[in-house]
């Protein structure tokens, strides 16, 4: 099937679907780059702790999401959409984020850390509400290997943008607060969780109504059993997965590192914000132009290049260590160009993935795909401040709290360096390693269309 075969999506159905990017990327960015060092550096708990809480919270997604994956499966079924769990994550985050950081003053750190860990575990239940059919949909949307590629390459450009936005604008909205942080965190989660919430159920809309199928009612254990099964038998699923996850895992530590580089590295909070204009700006650029390599070279080859560039791009930031300066953008900047690819491709093949596996086990299974690859990308990702916390303890770092500035020893800024640095190089390589066994082609896909 060529691009001209293939049925054209409408303008509306991309831009509806795109803009559900607006809140997936703000969800995934600020709880990212801010929750951690709010913890440590505004509420005093110690970096292992808070690692271990938001680690946690996280364990949770894997819990949840593929039953709510399941769950969405029997939706689509029973009411021919899966726009009502959509609907519902998005009403109920905002609310959950605001509680995540209105964490009163003066608690003990121990109980700002377990008030932070309970309201962010609601947080995530209701982000996958949202997410996981979401990430379910381009499979339904779009029938063929370039559209999904158009569809998901539009979508990661508004994902980008939202980093871009919820990254520079999240530490401008803490300052807000003028001096108390308590107040600027608020203020920060309520703006932000508006924006998110917004973003949604807007895109909810882009949910196809009507679908005809049988309804299907399973039990708990049924729902775990048909997520291990899709695993079980997608080989294309797993490689794609586990590669997906060592990549969430390289730029969550990336992300959760970025607002220490800033401060404890560079000595300059305001670098936070051109870190990640020097992130996203290319990013925005080249997100096109990864969909062309991947019209020209294939989804498989223009995502290990991707993946390359950002990896090499890490490595040169080891010289942080000895000479942190201004330099420090420019591989930041090449890196934000292989980010574009590393996002959008995995997610243009992964509806390939979903449609392979129907074409020789039936129809059904994509939203138990999106909640098992939603809890892979999630673990990634939350791991990634997780190692963090591993080695700002390891190193000696010393938690503070928002009235109070610490002085770190050589040893936290050398470990924050190499955690921005060598550990996301080293996870991208293996990720390359696992992603050797994807095997699906674009023949592949057309021999089912």
């Amino acid at each position: 099937m060529t691009l001209e075969d293939e049925r054209p999506l409408r303008r509306r159905t991309i831009g509806l679907y795109a803009i559900g990017s607006l809140g997936t990327g703000g969800f995934a960015t600020l709880p990212g780059l801010v929750l951690l060092i709010f913890m440590t550096d505004t509420l005093g708990v110690m970096p292992l702790l808070a690692g271990a809480l938001i680690s946690v919270a996280k364990i949770w997604d894997v819990v949840i999401d593929p039953v709510i994956g399941a769950r969405s499966d029997h939706s689509l079924a029973a009411t021919g959409s899966r726009r009502r769990y959509m609907v519902l994550g998005a009403l109920l985050l905002p609310v959950f984020f605001v509680v995540t950081f209105a964490v009163p003053a003066g608690l003990p750190p121990l109980v700002s850390g377990i008030w932070v860990l309970i309201a962010f575990m609601a947080t995530a239940t209701a982000f996958s509400l949202f997410q996981v059919p979401y990430i379910a949909l381009p499979a339904e949307i779009a029938d063929g290997y370039h559209q999904r590629t158009r569809l998901l390459s539009v979508r990661v450009v508004v994902l980008t943008l939202a980093i871009l936005l919820f990254g520079a604008g999240g530490p401008e909205l803490v300052a807000l607060g003028g001096g108390n942080e308590h107040l600027g965190y608020v203020i920060m989660a309520v703006v932000a969780g508006a924006v998110i919430g917004a973003g949604m159920l807007i895109a909810s809309r882009s949910a196809p109504t009507g679908v005809t199928a049988d309804a299907v009612r399973t039990s708990l254990a049924a729902n775990y059993r048909a997520g291990f099964a899709a695993l079980k038998r997608s080989q294309p699923f797993r490689a794609l997965l586990l590669t997906f996850a060592l990549q969430g895992l390289a730029t969550g530590a990336m992300l959760a590192g970025a607002a220490y580089v800033a401060t404890y590295v560079l000595h300059d909070k305001t670098a936070l914000t051109l870190l990640f204009v020097a992130l996203i700006a290319p990013a925005i650029v080249f997100a096109p132009v990864w969909q062309l390599v991947a019209r020209r070279v294939g989804k498989e080859r223009g995502f290990v290049i991707a993946s390359l560039l950002f990896g090499v791009a890490a490595l040169s930031l080891v010289a942080m260590v000895w000479s942190p300066g201004w330099w420090v953008y420019i591989p930041v900047g090449l890196a934000g160009a292989g980010y574009a690819g590393m996002q959008s491709l995995p997610m243009a093949m992964l509806p390939d993935v979903i449609t392979h596996d129907a074409a020789s086990h039936g129809e059904g299974s994509a939203g138990t795909f999106g909640g098992v690859w939603t809890a892979g990308e999630t673990t990634g990702m939350a791991l990634g401040a997780s190692v963090l916390s591993i080695v700002l303890q390891a190193t000696g770092f010393i938690e503070t709290t928002g009235a109070s500035f610490a002085f770190q020893p050589a040893s936290a800024t050398a470990g924050i360096a190499l955690a921005f640095s060598a550990l996301p190089a080293v996870l991208i390589a293996l990720s390359l390693v696992v992603f050797a066994r994807y095997r699906l082609r674009k023949a592949d896909i057309d021999a089912h269309a």
